[in-house]
């Protein structure tokens, strides 16, 4: 069994009245998830809370399997995804909560690896040595530009669509077909699970950078959202870091 340390922080920042993100790593470090959450006060606040309670009780059968094959897994978190973004559709209907919504990160870990898999633009990435390596794919119209050959990676960290969503829990169009990352860490591997109040402040090369900074896992994600807010983040930041031992 791999030996895992982490850490995390999750903060309002220097522009906004709350802190609609939420982070959560079970105590027996199996299940790491950060969501971002979309509404407006109470809202966001709200189904990112639902998120983060519905996904990690959805995975409980789960993570009791010894050795399940990799499409087992992959359908197991598919449908913790589905039962949460189906649950915050229904907490929508209630007054003042309508258009609310969540982006969602996660981490399984089962036997020795590591599962990743993103709803929206929350992000997860891996440092291995000296490389870091997005782990997932964000779901936004930007991205979309991106892969379409339509705009350069330049024009995409600064374009006026890299915030708006076309895939996120508490979406009517649904948000299966998410890809799921098999990861089997290595002895010195970083993870790093962030919202994108981080990453728009930060470039991989600084993420890297920081990543490497200390032998603490604590310390590294409190350093990332330190460096996130003094490059000017306007939103909420949430890290949350895994080194594999």
């Amino acid at each position: 069994m791999i030996s895992i340390r982490a850490g995390h922080l999750s903060v309002t920042g220097n522009y906004r009245d709350n802190n609609e993100d939420a982070c959560y790593l079970d105590g027996q470090q199996r299940v790491f998830i950060v969501a971002d959450g979309m509404g407006g006060q109470s809202a966001g606040e709200r189904a990112s809370a639902k998120a983060v309670d519905v996904v990690p009780r959805s995975l409980e059968a789960l993570l009791l399997l010894e050795k399940p094959a990799g499409k087992v897994v992959s359908s197991g978190i598919e449908k913790a995804i589905v039962t949460a973004n189906t649950e915050i559709l229904t907490l929508s209907e209630e007054p003042g909560l309508r258009n609310m919504g969540t982006t969602i990160v996660l981490a399984v870990r089962i036997g020795d690896s590591l599962y990743f898999t993103g709803v929206g633009d929350s992000r997860a990435y891996e440092l291995r040595g000296s490389r870091l390596r997005q782990l997932t794919v964000d779901h936004s119209i930007t991205q979309a530009l991106l892969d379409s050959g339509t705009i350069s990676p330049e024009e995409a960290r600064t374009h006026r669509y890299r915030n708006v969503l076309y895939k996120y829990l508490g979406c009517r169009d649904g948000v299966t077909g998410a890809a799921v990352v098999e990861v089997t860490p290595k002895s010195g591997d970083r993870f790093l699970l962030c919202s994108d109040g981080l990453n728009d402040g930060l470039s991989d090369a600084e993420i890297a950078r920081f990543m490497r900074s200390s032998d603490d896992p604590q310390v590294v994600a409190e350093q990332l959202v330190k460096a996130a807010l003094d490059a000017g983040s306007r939103d909420n930041v949430t890290s949350l870091v895994v080194f594999v031992d």
